[in-house]
C-alpha cells in the first residue's frame, strides 16, 4: 500500500523552525527519501531505469594481472649508447670485434628498433621487433631470440 502524505511546502518566512518542530529536524532530507540517489534500490527506481540504467550490477571483464604481464622493452639505440655501462655491470662482454649483451641480466624482455646503432652488437633477448633485427644486422651484429 502506498502511503500518501502532504508535502510540507508551507511558507514560514521569518520563522526559525519553518514548521519542522525543532531546528535539527529540518537539516537532512528525511521526508523526501534522502539526498540524491540514496535508496536507489528501493525508491526512485523509475529515475534509475530511465537515466542511469547501468548504475547497478557488474559490467565488463578485468583481466587478471597474472595473465597480462607487462613487457619491459628497450631501444637498440639505448643499448648502443650505454654499452660501456653494461660491460661494467656484467650484462655485456666484449668478444673480438663485437659486444655480446644479455638482456635478461638487466630484466628486459623485448628489444625495439629506436635510435642509432654504431657498434657491432650481438643481443640476446626474448623478443625483437623487425626494425631492431634489421639495425643490428646492418652494423655487423645479430639478434639472438630465446633468452631466459
Amino acid at each position: 500500500m502506498v502511503v500518501r502524505r502532504r508535502r510540507k511546502i508551507k511558507k514560514y518566512r521569518g520563522s526559525r523552525t519553518v514548521g519542522r518542530g525543532c531546528a535539527k529536524r529540518g537539516r537532512g532530507s528525511g521526508e523526501k527519501g534522502g539526498k540524491g540517489l540514496s535508496g536507489g534500490h528501493k525508491q526512485k527506481w523509475s529515475y534509475i531505469l530511465r537515466y542511469i540504467p547501468d548504475h547497478f550490477g557488474k559490467h565488463g571483464f578485468v583481466r587478471p594481472d597474472e595473465v597480462s604481464a607487462e613487457i619491459l622493452a628497450i631501444n637498440v639505440g639505448d643499448i648502443d649508447e650505454h654499452i660501456d655501462e653494461l660491460v661494467e655491470k656484467g650484462a655485456a662482454r666484449r668478444e673480438e670485434n663485437k659486444f655480446v649483451v644479455d638482456m635478461s641480466k638487466i630484466g628486459v624482455d623485448k628489444v625495439l628498433g629506436g635510435g642509432k646503432v654504431t657498434h657491432a652488437i650481438e643481443v640476446i633477448a626474448k623478443e625483437f621487433s623487425e626494425s631492431a633485427k634489421k639495425k643490428l644486422e646492418e652494423t655487423g651484429g645479430k639478434a639472438v631470440a630465446g633468452g631466459v
